[in-house]
């Protein structure tokens, strides 16, 4: 039975790299001091202005953090972009489980409500990256060919894949 978003599918790949376009969006200002102070400025006006909270005052330590996260998304991101596998939405589905739980984390101990925006886009892409691969677990298991749900690119539209 062939699924639309089975990890061996070029409407997965698709999926895997909307999400990695949502991360270079998103987290782009993050990478560096200057433009993460930008971002953090608009994250508190705009969560003011919702009545969903603030950041803490910048200070060099969250900057640097921020600046870290920013930087390896960065750069993940643009591998999905560039070569996107179905082992990357795999890895991917797995950092956003881990994302998500930081999140709920923070915001069950204070963090602004403004990250229930990004909770929710974490645990959707999560999802939509992860239920492909819980769905043909055990094919995959079971399979000794090598291909796309290992890693491998898929072929350009039209041609075969090697038996």
């Amino acid at each position: 039975m062939i699924r639309t978003l089975a990890p061996e599918r070029p409407a997965y790949l698709r999926a895997v790299r909307a999400s990695a376009w949502y991360d270079l969006v998103v987290t782009a200002g993050f990478a560096t001091p200057w433009t993460y102070a930008l971002v953090h400025d608009a994250l508190s006006s705009s969560g003011n202005a919702l009545g969903l909270g603030t950041l803490p005052e910048l200070d060099p330590v969250q900057t640097l953090y921020a600046n870290l996260m920013g930087s390896v998304v960065v750069v993940w991101a643009v591998l999905r972009i560039v070569r996107p596998l179905p082992v990357h939405g795999l890895l991917d589905g797995i950092a956003r489980t881990l994302f998500a739980a930081w999140q709920a984390y923070a915001l069950a101990h204070g963090a602004m409500r403004l990250l229930w925006l990004f909770f929710g886009v974490e645990v959707m892409f999560g999802l939509v990256q992860l239920v492909p691969w819980w769905r043909t677990r055990k094919t995959n298991l079971l399979s000794t060919e090598a291909g796309p749900a290992v890693g491998h690119p898929l072929p350009a539209e039209g041609q075969r894949h090697p038996s």
